[in-house]
């Protein structure tokens, strides 16, 4: 794993320097060394990890990716049967060599991770060590860290977004901090009392630090950089992140477990906001950037296809439950599936092509429609369909959760003036009661149109 030499060499400079803190427990950096060194003679070939958040945690991380070992990290909130089986897919009976915390070939698997997808269990790709060290420099160049930055990554670390924070801060010889699970008083205390200065997180975690912090007068003052990645902030969450932390530069990307990092944009502070829009900056350090139809052709300007990649930081591929869609090579040129545009060098969003919306012959796509509609005052989220229609094929219908008080289908109409062309309206409005969401927490428009054709009390409709 590309961090191992560096903690070497961090536990050796800087022995006494806080490495990690979850929640009220920390270890410094020869701590953190000599802990992953206990932990390499139970260290197999492969290691399956399905723990909460805990410092035995990153110590036995730091070992399963030691020399040629490979480590995949899993939900422990995944029902044990699920556990189960995928630990049976992966782990092999082989001895593991090697014990000596060093890091491994760079072309070797260090890494497996896991997706969710269509079948019961999820899919599981590789990763190799030159990977993730490419992806190192890149992200270290672009987000600004510094050995002086102490990070604050408040979710799961079985979560990649917080996984690959605490890998590149152990890289970079950064102090990383996280929660034994999320609560935001306990982040609002770790941002105050621990001198945080970079958050690593998704937008809903940073809406609610943001919105009760402002509420409860937490200073956050001293925080430089926000990152966010899983889907772009609306315009609500950041007027309250710009708020709560006036000195913070604001920074979003795009990316994919199985490409990594694609494009990015840094809205610094005092800079003004993109209220609904779709882009989300220009391509990645390192990343070269393409909109390709299915034949590999190259789209011009504004037309829909694709998001190509070609860049090191692209995973080696599945070992199982690729059906041949989930990760295409378009002539050395990598992409999953989502769809976008390019803008006088920005990339647009627009999501996946399998949840496109044709009404009356025209193309609409759910996250054009959901960002809008969350950047109307009020709303807390919003969720956009498809539904059946005999006159159009398919209508744009919507749900949202009100963030206070009663909304109208007016008051939607009106917010999504000027934000949202109007033939890609929703025809149709729906208060939520909750959000939506699959068996496995992930938010569903499937759920969502069968609430509604079951007429569930979950979703009312408006007027």
């Amino acid at each position: 794993m590309p961090f191992l030499d560096k903690l070497q060499l961090w536990a050796d400079e800087y022995p006494h320097d806080t490495a990690v803190v979850v929640g009220s427990r920390r270890l410094n950096w020869a701590e953190l060394r000599d802990a992953a060194t206990g932990h390499l003679s139970a260290a197999a070939a492969t290691t399956v990890l399905a723990e909460p958040n805990s410092v035995g945690f990153v110590g036995k991380y730091a070992a399963a990716v030691a020399g040629e070992r490979r480590c995949a990290v899993l939900d422990p909130q995944w029902p044990q049967a699920m556990i189960d089986e995928v630990s049976s897919r992966i782990v092999q009976p082989v001895i593991a060599t090697g014990d000596e915390l060093v890091d491994g070939d760079p072309s070797s698997t260090f890494l497996i991770g896991l997706t969710s997808g269509t079948t019961s269990v999820p899919k599981a790709f590789t990763r190799s060590r030159r990977s993730w060290q490419v992806s190192f420099k890149a992200s270290i160049e672009f987000f600004g860290l510094t050995r002086d930055d102490r990070t604050l990554a408040p979710g799961p670390l079985s979560a990649s977004l917080n996984l690959y924070a605490l890998s590149e801060c152990l890289y970079a010889g950064a102090a990383c901090h996280t929660l034994e699970s999320f609560d935001v008083g306990d982040a609002h205390a770790a941002i105050t009392h621990d001198g945080i200065t970079r958050l690593v997180l998704a937008p809903t975690m940073l809406r609610l630090l943001s919105e009760r912090g402002l509420a409860g007068d937490v200073d956050a003052s001293g925080i430089r950089s926000i990152i966010c990645a899983g889907s772009k902030l609306d315009g609500r969450t950041l007027e309250a992140a710009r708020r709560w932390a006036p000195n913070a530069a604001i920074y979003e990307y795009y990316g994919a477990s199985e490409l990594s990092f694609v494009s990015g944009t840094r809205l610094a502070a005092g800079e003004p906001l993109d209220i609904g829009g779709t882009g989300i900056g220009a391509p990645f350090p390192g990343v070269e950037l393409r909109i390709l139809d299915d034949s590999g052709r190259v789209l011009p300007d504004g037309a829909h296809g694709n998001i190509s990649v070609r860049s090191g930081m692209v995973s080696n591929g599945y070992l199982w439950g690729d059906d041949g869609q989930a990760l295409r090579c378009l002539d050395g040129w990598y992409t999953v599936g989502d769809q976008g545009y390019m803008d006088n060098g920005t990339l647009h969003i627009l999501g996946r092509r399998s949840d496109m919306i044709i009404t009356s012959g025209k193309n609409v796509y759910p996250h054009e429609v959901e960002l809008a509609l969350a950047s109307v005052p009020g709303i807390e989220t919003a969720i956009a369909a498809g539904a059946p229609d005999d006159i159009r094929g398919q209508k744009v219908i919507a749900g949202v959760v009100p963030a206070y008080g009663a909304v109208t289908a007016t008051q939607l109409r009106t917010g999504l003036d000027g934000l949202l062309a109007r033939d890609k309206w929703p025809l149709q409005y729906f208060v939520l009661s909750e959000v939506p969401m699959t068996d496995r927490g992930k938010v569903s428009r499937k759920v969502l149109l069968d609430w509604i054709k079951n007429h569930d009390a979950r979703a009312k409709p408006l007027g």
